[in-house]
């Protein structure tokens, strides 16, 4: 069993990969600014306040967990530049001032800058519209940030470029900066299925210190 602490554990990800953590057997203390929004009772949930832009309120939930989820960055319209790249790096900061102590990091990361078959990114792609390239190049600077961090054990979790609600088959191929895609020529997952792949992740850690990326 391990202690979760969960950033943005009531969002469209972090609700189901708290209930996948749950599920499992592990502790979970879901962060988030209005505590009233999750109503799920469970003996191993515990809800707290917290910002995942402050790195003192990170540091303060983080202490005394096993890893530290962040499933922040959708949903804020044009906000997106403004909080996705500084919550890393408020996360790297409160989890540095841990010490050696400090949890790992696994982050919520966006398939933008992921590599197409034909050698481009996913963000290169024609017709997009701006609200999506704002969020995945916000995400595109994250992973940037914590490239360059080598003092706190940090994991990025890229989805397939489609990811929506739907069935928990279990089963998903993985791989580290190249897009995955199906023999129909589609890139997706379920929000379920990604859920189960970040918490087989924390159980079994492949993936420190890089960026790798989920799929069908």
């Amino acid at each position: 069993m391990s202690k979760i602490a969960l950033f943005g554990a009531s969002g469209t990800i972090g609700s189901r990969v708290r209930r996948e953590a749950l599920g499992r057997g592990h502790q979970v203390t879901a962060v988030v600014r209005d505590p009233r929004k999750i109503t799920e009772e469970h003996p191993a949930l515990t809800v707290v306040t917290g910002d995942v832009l402050e790195a003192a309120s990170v540091a303060a939930v983080a202490e005394g967990q096993d890893v530290v989820v962040s499933a922040v960055g959708g949903g804020d319209g044009p906000g997106h530049q403004a909080t996705i790249k500084p919550a890393a790096e408020a996360l790297v900061e409160g989890l540095r001032s841990l010490g050696t102590d400090a949890p790992r990091l696994i982050a919520v990361g966006g398939a933008g800058s992921l590599r197409t078959p034909d050698g481009a990114q996913v963000w290169d792609a024609d017709g997009l519209p701006e609200f999506v390239l704002q969020i995945m190049h916000a995400h595109g600077d994250a992973l940037d940030f914590y490239r360059t961090v080598g003092d706190v054990r940090w994991t990025c979790l890229s989805p397939a470029a489609q990811i929506e609600p739907g069935e928990r088959t279990g089963r998903y191929r993985t791989a580290v900066d190249d897009l995955i895609v199906g023999a129909d020529g589609q890139s997706r997952i379920s929000v379920e299925d990604y859920a189960v792949a970040l918490i087989d992740e924390i159980e079994d850690p492949r993936h420190v210190g890089e960026r790798f990326t989920v799929g069908d």
